[in-house]
């Protein structure tokens, strides 16, 4: 489904646009209720039974796209008699994150294996041979079917099926969470555990029903744009290609500015800082004080392994994640600056939004709700001129490679093989949060000691977090190219190597 482009991603993208073309109006606020109306036209439903259903799943993913917490069906109030809270100086999520608005779920049933009519009525009913709780049975015509009491979904009857006519169905939600954290409420709805959920936001993109959504500080940080603030956009890795061809870094950085941006800083800078102390952090502890060590960059990863693995909380590195590094770098150099993240990643909001961070990340956006205000303001990159200066010319080619799963491993030997050209560093990389969990299991058998594990909460690294546009394997070789652009390639030769220290006070 991901990379597909789909009438979901257009209801998503189309809410940011119309949140960010309300902030930067500004005037009066209570016209935001208009929103749904102009979204969803007419007296006939484009996706739905009907036309109202479509307009109040809208007015909730308005709500939490102005950071507002979701109201339930029979809390129903207009978006307007609350959108003061929505103006606000400074923002800070109320948890949950992500939300699954309720009315909008179609309460996909959960998983099962079924057998369709596509079924032949063999004689030799391989799907009956091997089932281990002899589930499967024959009707009077002597065509299969599965007793749904018996069935442990395990799978080996699909496999075995010689006509293809076994189908295994699941909540596509549920499929994308790493973390088993997609219950169901009373009603067969789908229902998030946030006693289990990491924030990966896998959910939120696989959901073909639009019922998914996280909150947004879009609102807030144009806002502060139009206050006059000084807003300094952190852009991680991944923003390549991810706004079309013409898009370049360099035009990236001028259609930033005419947002009302202040500047625009790479992210690949912090992750070159980061490189080099977890680094450090590997060759001082492993295996001295701990039999192995995994990365901290991704916060879902991070969160997961604290969760279910809490015995090896002290073995992922404690090291400042690039965007809080990059975040202090700027703020030691611009005091009054108010710091904008925007990345690929829905996580990054609630690591944003500990009390450990806030005072360095004031607002995080991901990709696709800056292509909202883009689509607000009506930029053309196409027409945009850059200036000399609107190059991105800092980062080191490993720093920017942070972005492609199996990046910051490579980032971190690569750092390794100078400081310590001797060590030889196995490693392995957990590719969404599924496989990192099975990397843990590994560990906790004693099969990964010695070794740098590198954890990503989504399938193919950063260029597939949850606010990204554009397909990973196409957005994977554009980050390749620019890592080849990059004035360094070896994160050990950055120029910023001396502010280590200085952003860790």
């Amino acid at each position: 489904m991901r990379g597909v482009h789909s009438a979901v991603d257009d209801i998503r993208r189309n809410v940011f646009t119309e949140v960010a073309r309300l902030a930067y109006e500004g005037g009066d606020l209570h016209r935001v209720d208009l929103i749904p109306y102009k979204m969803i036209r007419g007296e006939v439903a484009h996706h739905r039974h009907d036309v109202f259903l479509e307009r109040a799943i809208v007015r909730e993913r308005v709500r939490l796209a102005l950071g507002m917490n979701l109201q339930f069906a029979e809390d129903q109030m207009p978006i307007s008699a609350s959108i003061n809270e929505a103006a606000t100086d400074q923002k800070y999520f109320e948890e949950p994150l992500v939300n699954i608005i309720p009315f909008a779920c179609n309460a996909c049933p959960p998983k099962q294996v079924r057998i369709t009519d596509s079924c032949q009525g063999c004689i030799s009913h391989p799907c009956m041979n091997v089932c281990p709780k002899d589930a499967i049975y024959l009707d009077k015509e002597k065509f299969c079917h599965i007793d749904q009491e018996k069935c442990v979904k395990c799978g080996k009857c699909f496999n075995q099926c010689p006509y293809r006519a076994i189908s295994k169905i699941e909540r596509p939600c549920a499929a994308a969470c790493g973390m088993d954290a997609i219950e169901s409420d009373e009603l067969g709805r789908a229902r998030i555990n946030y006693d289990k959920c990491v924030s990966c936001g896998m959910c939120l993109v696989n959901c073909p029903f639009a019922a998914i959504a996280d909150k947004s500080q879009i609102f807030q940080v144009i806002n502060a744009i139009r206050r006059d603030e000084e807003v300094v956009a952190c852009v991680a890795p991944a923003f390549v290609g991810q706004f079309g061809k013409d898009s370049t870094p360099a035009k990236l950085t001028a259609a930033m500015r005419t947002l009302g941006f202040a500047d625009v800083v790479e992210v690949a800078i912090g992750a070159d800082l980061c490189t080099v102390e977890e680094a450090h952090d590997f060759l001082e502890n492993v295996p001295a004080k701990q039999p192995f060590m995994g990365t901290s960059c991704c916060p879902a990863w991070s969160v997961m392994a604290k969760k279910l693995f809490p015995q090896f909380k002290d073995y992922i590195s404690m090291a400042l994640t690039p965007m809080v590094i990059t975040a202090r770098m700027v703020k030691k150099d611009r005091p009054n600056a108010r710091i904008c993240f925007i990345g690929p990643c829905a996580a990054k909001k609630l690591e944003a939004n500990r009390g450990s961070v806030r005072s360095d990340v004031d607002f995080v956006l991901t990709f696709e709700e800056l292509q909202g205000m883009f689509d607000a303001k009506e930029i053309d990159f196409a027409a945009i001129t850059p200036a000399p200066e609107d190059n991105m010319d800092e980062g080191s080619g490993m720093g920017r490679g942070f972005a492609v799963g199996g990046g910051v491993a490579a980032a971190v030997v690569e750092a390794i093989s100078h400081i310590d050209p001797s060590r030889k560093v196995p490693i392995e990389y957990g590719d969404g949060l599924k496989e990192c969990r099975k990397m843990l299991a590994m560990a906790k058998a004693g099969k990964r000691d010695g070794y740098l594990l590198e954890g990503m909460g989504c399938p193919g690294g950063c260029v597939a977090g949850a606010g990204t546009i554009r397909p990973v394997r196409e957005t994977a070789l554009c980050v390749e190219q620019f890592k080849k652009e990059a004035p360094e390639m070896s994160s050990t030769t950055s120029p910023h190597l001396d502010r280590l220290e200085e952003v860790e006070e």
